[in-house]
């Protein structure tokens, strides 16, 4: 009696095809999509700030801190360059509209930090594995900030009432605060897109130092520019934070607009045209 084994079958079965890493969920996915994910993703976020209140010291500590410094130690003695009439009173009308131009931009620094924080915690993993829109984490997270740079901004003027600005321009004001929120959310798009290439918080941050720094001081915020050296001044009549600074006190205070105006529209249409896709595009690839 013979005994007959059968070989088992050796065809070899094809793989399933794996779903691309990067599928083109934002072709998919229509407007009304993303702005459901956007929204969805904002509540997120500002759940998250509930739960820890902390997050809001920077919005809340940084304009009593600035304003007060720069008012009370710098005000009495760059005051008296400001004519006859200077003095640390002359001076907080100066300083105020300088300081809400500099909100926007100490704001949209923490930005490239917090979303580099979620990178290395999994969070934006995680994220990118949904079926979303991936430029609605990103715009979620710009909504968010712009809200917490309202808050600054009511601190700061808050704050500079108490120690002698007059808002004699509502209206004034107001457009200032939306120049300013133009201006700050284009700034964001250039600090996503670092905290997305960064290694780290610590990078991101020392990185926003050593580029903003030079854009402050050496810009209209905190002192006229007449006494400033000529190469400087050069630079500061390009520097958009002098732009912006120049069209709020003008708004605000009484002064030249017009010029300041375009120079913070056009700086920020470039800044966004420019740095956005960039931010999408390193988000969607980054390993």
């Amino acid at each position: 009696m013979s005994a007959t084994t059968t070989a088992p079958d050796r065809t070899p079965v094809a793989a399933p095809e794996a779903a691309p890493a990067d599928a083109p969920a934002d072709v998919r996915i229509p407007l009304r999509g993303h702005l459901r994910h956007t929204g969805a993703l904002i509540r997120r976020n500002l759940l998250w700030i509930r739960q820890d209140p902390e997050s809001m010291f920077d919005a809340v500590l940084f304009p009593i801190v600035f304003t007060l410094l720069f008012v009370y130690v710098f005000g009495g003695s760059i005051g008296q360059s400001l004519g006859a009439a200077g003095g640390q009173e002359a001076y907080v009308q100066y300083v105020m509209p300088g300081m809400l131009a500099m909100m926007g931009m100490t704001m949209a620094q923490g930005v490239g930090t917090g979303f580099n924080t979620d990178f290395n915690s999994g969070v934006m993993d995680r994220f990118r594995s949904l079926p979303i829109g991936r430029g609605s984490v990103l715009f979620a997270k710009i909504a968010v900030e712009l809200m917490r740079m309202l808050c600054a901004t009511c601190v700061l003027m808050v704050v500079g009432v108490l120690v002698g600005f007059e808002i004699t321009n509502w209206a004034g004001l107001l457009a200032s605060v939306g120049l300013a929120v133009l201006f700050g959310s284009s700034l964001m798009w250039v600090f996503l897109t670092l905290g997305v290439v960064m290694k780290s918080a610590q990078s991101v941050q020392a990185m926003g130092f050593l580029v903003l720094m030079p854009l402050q001081f050496g810009s209209s915020i905190f002192a006229p520019t007449e006494s400033m050296p000529g190469w400087l001044q050069n630079f500061t009549d390009y520097n958009p934070l002098s732009s912006l600074a120049d069209a709020a006190r003008g708004l605000m205070v009484g002064g030249p607009v017009a010029h300041g105006l375009w120079m913070t529209v056009g700086w920020s249409v470039l800044l966004t045209a420019v740095m956005a896709p960039v931010a999408v595009h390193k988000f969607r690839t980054k390993h």
